[in-house]
């Protein structure tokens, strides 16, 4: 796989084993690296999303690496665009992302950097699954007009420091997120954005998103604690 490397770290295309198959991603991986966030894009999306991407450079130039995952093989996005059946099956796209951070660990440059998870609207659901699964490996959960309510019975099962961000005026979204936060019992706090709908695309609205999530990982994969367990709205 492609791999380059610049003053500001390296940036490299890889393959993330998962089973018998293997998942396309981009890793950037900066200069003392913080930590690393995990992106689990959203419904119909890929690592290409934009509004992901200028999250993760946001991440990047502030010192985390990221890894940005596409959840479908290409096979499967095939069909997907098609038929939109593999997009909502949070069941098999949950533990993709557990394997993603399961090869992170397995790697010289990455193994010793606390682990993060940014899911976006579905992926939002995936990221809290592997969450769930991985207790021991990934340390804080960051949703962006996430899906929380698709994690269904993971959601009591998170441990993690959770944030979720929501735009103010997706007000369905914003109910399903206070729902998911009572039935959490992981530190986890609700972020509205005033002015924006679900996919951020408000001027500002994104860079609020992507200075949120980066005070978030500063914070929980910097070394901290991951202070008092129960839900705090906003």
């Amino acid at each position: 796989m492609s791999k380059t490397t610049t003053r500001a770290g390296t940036i490299e295309a890889v393959e993330v084993p998962v089973g018998a198959t293997t998942l396309n991603a981009d890793l950037r991986v900066p200069s003392a690296a913080k930590g690393l966030v995990i992106f689990a894009h959203g419904s119909g999306s890929s690592r290409f999303s934009t509004r992901n991407r200028q999250v993760a450079e946001f991440l990047g130039d502030r010192g985390f690496a990221t890894l940005l995952l596409d959840l479908l093989t290409s096979q499967e996005e095939a069909i997907d665009v098609q038929t939109a059946e593999y997009r909502f099956d949070i069941a098999r796209l949950g533990p993709r992302v557990s394997a993603a951070a399961d090869w992170a660990a397995t790697r010289a440059d990455l193994g010793a950097l606390r682990i993060g998870c940014f899911g976006a609207s579905t992926g939002a659901a995936a990221a809290l699954i592997a969450a769930a699964e991985r207790p021991a490996t990934i340390a804080a959960v960051v949703s962006r007009g996430g899906r929380p309510d698709l994690a269904g019975d993971a959601l009591g099962r998170v441990e993690v420091p959770t944030l979720l961000i929501v735009g103010g005026r997706d007000e369905p979204v914003i109910e399903m997120n206070r729902d998911a936060m009572r039935q959490m019992h992981a530190h986890v706090e609700l972020a509205i954005v005033p002015g924006a709908t679900h996919l951020f695309e408000e001027p500002g609205t994104l860079e609020q998103v992507a200075g949120l999530a980066a005070g978030w990982f500063a914070r929980y994969l910097g070394g901290g604690t991951s202070g008092p367990r129960g839900g705090l709205g906003g």
